[in-house]
């Protein structure tokens, strides 16, 4: 099997299951979208991108489409956005609930862009699901081209490993410096871990913001990582 049949396989296994680990319904999976978001838009307006206007805008395995389409709140533009997806189902799902946002199925080993195409490139939970270094090297390769000089990955990835879920791995900061070894900026730690986040019921509120304070238990890494801008 190949690390595209592979990571088919297990995408098209957690859509037969429901998607029902991420359930928004559930006030843990609120909590961690909230912080996300807040740490995005935070990240962001550091930059001065805020809001993001007339930028473009890559997501690099878009999935359903909903990260994108929030990025308008942020102030982006509906047709500076674009999406690349392996699984051409989740791409016409996208299509259909955000219809003026364009979406591609598509390999991110080859984009079809060409270089300097976008100011901000998303990557988020994408690494963690490649296993093969050398698929991994190839779009992250990818991503450094299409982005114009100045321009900056977000990137939003697990750094454990998940016992749970054998079909992701953890990526450190030293394998993400690795992957990108021409972009710069910080990491920051966040996340409560999951499966903590998600047995907190009613105590969530007061329990999230206190525990996700601890750094053993976030799970993930958020950065802004920039390109030099040209000389």
């Amino acid at each position: 099997m190949s690390e595209t049949d592979r990571i088919t396989r297990a995408y098209k296994e957690i859509e037969d299951r429901g998607g029902s680990r991420w359930d928004l319904r559930n006030r843990g999976n609120q909590s961690i979208l909230a912080e996300r978001r807040r740490l995005t838009r935070a990240v962001l307006q550091r930059k001065g991108w805020v809001p993001l206007a007339d930028r473009r805008v890559l997501e690099v395995g878009s999935g359903g489409g909903g990260e994108l389409a929030w990025l308008q709140e942020l102030g982006a533009s509906a047709s500076r956005l674009v999406g690349v997806d392996l699984l051409p189902d989740r791409v016409a799902a996208a299509r259909n609930a955000y219809p003026d946002i364009e979406f591609n199925a598509g390999n991110a080993e080859h984009l079809s862009f060409p270089d300097g195409s976008f100011d901000v490139v998303l990557a988020i939970t994408v690494f963690s699901s490649i296993f093969d270094p050398v698929m991994a090297a190839n779009v992250a390769g990818e991503i450094e081209r299409v982005l114009r000089p100045g321009g900056a990955l977000l990137w939003y990835d697990f750094r454990y490993d998940n016992p749970s879920n054998r079909d992701v791995h953890g990526v450190r900061e030293q394998e993400v410096r690795k992957l990108f070894p021409g972009l710069e900026g910080e990491l920051h730690g966040l996340t409560l871990l999951p499966p903590i986040a998600r047995r907190l019921g009613p105590m969530t509120t007061v329990a999230y913001p206190v525990l996700s304070r601890i750094p053993p238990l976030r799970s993930h890494l958020l950065g802004l990582l920039q390109k030099p801008p040209s000389n």
